[in-house]
C-alpha cells in the first residue's frame, strides 16, 4: 500500500508542477476567464501559499530524523593561564631539635591547552529507525495535504467565480422585473384613469413594483458580497468574466457508474490518502515508542590532546619545566540499557497507541466522507444535466405563458393580478435556469475533486465553456447607487 500511496503522490506533485505551477502560460489566458482568475488564485491566495510553506518545513521531517542514524562528532578546544602567588606556613626544628615556624613565600604560572574529537555512531537503534520511517509518512502525508490544497484552490476558485455569475445574473432577473413591473405600474394607473380597473389593481401593481426594487438592492448586495468573497482568493477585482454560452455542453461522467467513481475516490482522493499516511505514522511512533525499552548500540571514539606547562617560584628560586602532556585516544562499543524512568515510557507508549487510534478513526471518517463526496458529486451531475435542460423548457414555456398573459390582460381576459404572477414566475425561471447551470458545472468540478482528479486541465475544459463575457462589476458601494428609482407617482 505505501508504494502505491507514494506513486499516487509522485503523480500528483508532476501534475501540479506541469500544470498549477505552470505560470508561464498566464499570458495566453483573460484574466477575466475561469482559467485566468484560477492563475491569479494561485499566485495570491494566502491559504494555498500558507499550504505551501507547511509542506516545505514538513520535508524537514526526513532528514532530521535520518541524522539521528547518522555518525555524530563535535570537538572542543581551549586555552588557559593561570598565576597563583602568596606565602604558607611550615614548622619546622633547629639543629638542636627545637621547633620553629615560619613561612615560605610562592608564586606559580601556569599556561594550558587543550582539544578534543569525539565521536558517536549508533551501530543499532530501535527508535530511531522508527523515528525515520514515521518521518517518510510525515513527508507523504504533507506531499497529499498540499496537493489536496492544491486542488481545493481550484474548487474554492471555481465556486467563488460562479457565484458571481450567479449573483449577476439574479441581480440581471430582479432588474428586468423591476422595469417590467415598472411598466404594469404605469399602465395600470393610464387604465385606473380612464375608468377600466379599479384603484385596488394599481396598488397591487406598486406593492408588486416595490417588492422588485427591494430585490434589486439584495441582488446587488448579493453581488458585491460574492466578489468581495472571491478577491479574498485572488487579492483582486473583477469587471468582466466569462459566462456559459447558450451552447454549453451537458457531458455525462465518464466512466458513467457511480461506483466506478467512488472506487477511484477511495483510491486517488488526497485527503484521504493524507490521512492514510498520517496513521501509518502513529503507528511508526507506537513502534518507536516500544523501542524506548529496547537496548542502543554504539560506536564511541575520542581522541584529546592537553598540554600545561609550569614555572614556580619558592624563595625567589624560579623552577622551570613543571607541567604535564597527554596524548588520549579511545575507542569502544557502548551499550545503553533502560532500567526505570519512573513510568514515563510507559505513559509515551499508551499515548502513541491512543493517538494511532485516534489516526484510525480519522481514516475511517475520511474514508466515509469521500464516498459521499463522490456519490453526492455524481448524482449531482447527472441531477445537473436533468435540471438544466427542464429549467430551460421552463424558463421558454414562462416567456410564452407571461406573453400570452399580458396579451389576454391588454384585452381584458386576465387580470393585474395574473400578469404578476405571469412575471414572478418568469424571474424566477430566469434565476433557476442561470443557478442549474453553474450548479452543473459546479458538480463536475466537485466530482473530480472527489476522485482526486481535479488539476489544470478540468479549469481548462470547464473555461472552454465559457464564451461569454459580462460585467460584474458591482459598481460603486452608496445608498443612492443601489437603491432604484423611485415609482412613478399617480
Amino acid at each position: 500500500m505505501h508504494d502505491t500511496i507514494r506513486h499516487t503522490i509522485r503523480q500528483c506533485t508532476r501534475a501540479l508542477l506541469c500544470g498549477g505551477f505552470a505560470l508561464g502560460l498566464s499570458a495566453t489566458a483573460s484574466a477575466t476567464s475561469l482559467l485566468g482568475v484560477y492563475q491569479d488564485a494561485l499566485a495570491h491566495d494566502p491559504t494555498f501559499q500558507q499550504a505551501y510553506a507547511n509542506y516545505e518545513a514538513a520535508r524537514e521531517a526526513r532528514p532530521e530524523a535520518f541524522a539521528a542514524l547518522l555518525p555524530q562528532i563535535t570537538g572542543s578546544a581551549g586555552k588557559n593561564w593561570d598565576h597563583t602567588a602568596g606565602s604558607t606556613g611550615q614548622i619546622s626544628s633547629s639543629a638542636s631539635g627545637t621547633p620553629f615556624s615560619f613561612r615560605f613565600p610562592f608564586s606559580e604560572d601556569t599556561n594550558g591547552k587543550q582539544w578534543s574529537l569525539n565521536l558517536s555512531a549508533p551501530l543499532f537503534s530501535w527508535t530511531d529507525w522508527m523515528n525515520l520511517k514515521a518521518a517518510d509518512s510525515l513527508v507523504a502525508e504533507a506531499a497529499a495535504n498540499y496537493r489536496a490544497a492544491a486542488q481545493s484552490l481550484i474548487l474554492r476558485t471555481a465556486t467563488a467565480y460562479f457565484n458571481v455569475l450567479s449573483a449577476v445574473d439574479t441581480l440581471q432577473a430582479q432588474e428586468s422585473s423591476l422595469k417590467a413591473y415598472t411598466l404594469q405600474l404605469q399602465q395600470a394607473q393610464e387604465r385606473f384613469k380612464v375608468g377600466l380597473i379599479a384603484i385596488t389593481d394599481v396598488e397591487q401593481a406598486r406593492a408588486a413594483r416595490d417588492t422588485a426594487a427591494a430585490a434589486v438592492i439584495t441582488a446587488k448586495q448579493t453581488l458585491a458580497n460574492a466578489q468581495d468573497k472571491l478577491e479574498v482568493i485572488t487579492g483582486r477585482q473583477y469587471e468582466t468574466l466569462d459566462e456559459p454560452g447558450a451552447d454549453m455542453p451537458l457531458a455525462m461522467p465518464r466512466p458513467a457508474s457511480q461506483n466506478q467513481w467512488v472506487q477511484t475516490s477511495l483510491q486517488q482522493n488526497l485527503t484521504l490518502i493524507a490521512s492514510r499516511l498520517a496513521a501509518d505514522a502513529a503507528r511508526q511512533n507506537v513502534r518507536a515508542a516500544f523501542g524506548r525499552d529496547i537496548p542502543t548500540i554504539s560506536l564511541v571514539a575520542s581522541r584529546s590532546y592537553t598540554n600545561n606547562s609550569s614555572t614556580e617560584n619558592v624563595f625567589g628560586q624560579v623552577f622551570h619545566g613543571l607541567g604535564s602532556d597527554i596524548n588520549d585516544r579511545q575507542i569502544g562499543i557502548e551499550l545503553t540499557l533502560p532500567i526505570f524512568s519512573g513510568g514515563g515510557d510507559t505513559a509515551r507508549i499508551h499515548q502513541a497507541q491512543y493517538q494511532w487510534i485516534a489516526t484510525k478513526d480519522a481514516e475511517e471518517q475520511a474514508s466515509r466522507s469521500t464516498v459521499q463526496q463522490a456519490r453526492d458529486a455524481y448524482l449531482g451531475v447527472i441531477t445537473g444535466i436533468a435540471n438544466v435542460r427542464a429549467l430551460r423548457q421552463a424558463l421558454t414555456s414562462s416567456q410564452t405563458a407571461y406573453k400570452a398573459t399580458e396579451a389576454g390582460y391588454k384585452v381584458g381576459t386576465q387580470t393585474e393580478v395574473d400578469v404578476l404572477n405571469s412575471l414572478s414566475a418568469l424571474v424566477l425561471a430566469k434565476t433557476n435556469y442561470a443557478t442549474s447551470r453553474y450548479s452543473y458545472v459546479n458538480s463536475v468540478i466537485q466530482l473530480q475533486y472527489a476522485a482526486g482528479t481535479l488539476d489544470r486541465n478540468i479549469v481548462q475544459t470547464v473555461n472552454g465553456w465559457l464564451t461569454a463575457e459580462v460585467p460584474v462589476s458591482p459598481g460603486e458601494i452608496t445608498p443612492g447607487a443601489m437603491t432604484p428609482p423611485p415609482a412613478p407617482k399617480n
